[in-house]
């Protein structure tokens, strides 16, 4: 990382409330908060207020959008906090490189994740996958940066990629009964040729609708998801159809299913955890790099693997492991026993801090684990880059 480029972004951060106007129109204030160095896809989360209320040496960004009325998934508000003005620095510098590094896409590439450090110690990291050798990495990235340490154990070699564990030989966990509010997450959903795991209910802000989801890569036998029909395997042997996947996104790797008008039943934004707990909105990008600097863990439930627990070890990761294009906006987490086939569609999530005992922050879907010496996570797009992506919001 660029110590030069952190600290000019310290000094432009720094005399930004020096700029700052009550009374200026929201263009103006976009306007400046751009050309005073920071994150244009945070600044329009933020206003005049945010940036007047910090501390000296502290910038406001935002973590988390929530739903205002619980019960509401489109009264969606944003909630902030501020960080160190250095940190923030070091974690957007780590940003860029980190998108430089996808862009260029050198021989050997398999992919990048930004690693925020902790706030005290001011610093982020770039973690990067490659399968030549490591010889090859300073010239790759001396043709476009300069001045950037890097660590040698922040990278990994993969000579071959090759086919992951054989599936769990665990019994999938099927929805108990179907509550009035609708099937709950975290249970097994079943596709023409695969299974899968049912996430919770995603949001369409455009039309107000709700949709039931799950991992797109379970149509994978079809020529195409769009049509598929998903079931809900409950016990006592019913299978309940959930509705058609009305929208696929590959990159993403998540479907949307609009209800089955038949049946009636609705998506549920509520989880079937250990004590059982509902989505009341997402986390941003800064709201898991919040998370890692204090070393807090993400939880998932699965159909296979069940409730599980991880520190989070990558943000706007990209992917290049699988498939013929690369995936962005990724999170890193866990480890790769933390998923499984069938595991794929459910969640990562954190307690809401500031909601009910029982709510939940979604932080990304789970799609995928590594199979190979040398790293254990489990990956899979951040709820952020959906929402940026397509639209969608949990």
């Amino acid at each position: 990382m660029s110590d030069t480029e952190s600290e000019s972004t310290v000094r432009r951060l720094a005399s930004l409330r020096d700029r700052l106007e009550a009374g200026m129109d929201r263009r103006e204030f976009l306007r400046t908060l751009v050309t005073g160095g920071y994150a244009v896809g945070m600044a329009h989360f933020l206003g005049v207020e945010d940036f007047l209320s910090a501390a000296d040496g502290e910038v406001p960004v935002v973590t988390a959008v929530v739903r205002e009325d619980p019960s509401d998934p489109y009264s969606l508000t944003e909630r902030t906090q501020t960080v160190p003005a250095d940190w923030y620095a070091a974690v957007e510098t780590a940003t860029e490189l980190n998108d430089r590094l996808a862009r260029l896409a050198f021989t050997g590439y398999l992919g990048s994740a930004v690693v925020p450090g902790s706030y005290d110690s001011a610093t982020a990291s770039v973690s990067i996958g490659l399968s030549s050798d490591a010889d090859s990495i300073p010239e790759a990235i001396s043709a476009f940066a300069d001045d950037i340490s890097i660590n040698p154990e922040t990278f990994i070699e993969i000579e071959s990629i090759e086919e992951g564990p054989d599936p769990t030989t665990a019994e999938p966990r099927f929805a108990s009964h179907i509550p009035a509010d609708g099937p709950p997450s975290g249970v097994a959903c079943e596709t023409s040729s695969s299974m899968a795991t049912l996430s919770p209910a995603l949001y369409d802000p455009t039309d107000e609708q709700a949709f039931f989801a799950t991992a797109e890569h379970a149509f994978e036998e079809a020529d195409s998801a769009i049509g598929e029909r998903v079931t809900l395997p409950v016990e006592g042997g019913d299978l309940l159809t959930l509705g058609a996947v009305e929208q696929a996104f590959p990159v993403e790797d998540i479907v949307a299913v609009s209800p089955d008008d038949g049946d009636g039943v609705q998506p549920s934004s509520w989880i079937d955890a250990p004590e059982p707990v509902r989505v009341t909105g997402q986390l941003t990008k800064f709201g898991l790099a919040d998370l890692i600097a204090r070393d807090e863990e993400l939880e998932k439930v699965g159909a296979l693997t069940g409730h599980t627990t991880g520190r989070i070890q990558g943000i706007d990761a990209v992917t290049c492991f699988t498939d013929h294009f690369c995936r962005r906006g990724q999170i890193r987490w866990g480890g790769e026993m933390d998923l499984t086939d069938g595991d794929s569609g459910s969640v990562s999530y954190y307690p809401d801090p500031e909601g009910a005992d029982d709510t939940v922050l979604v932080a990304g879907l789970n799609n995928a684990r590594t199979w190979w010496p040398g790293q254990s996570y489990v990956w899979g797009v951040s709820a952020y880059h959906l929402t940026e992506m397509q639209g969608y919001h949990f």
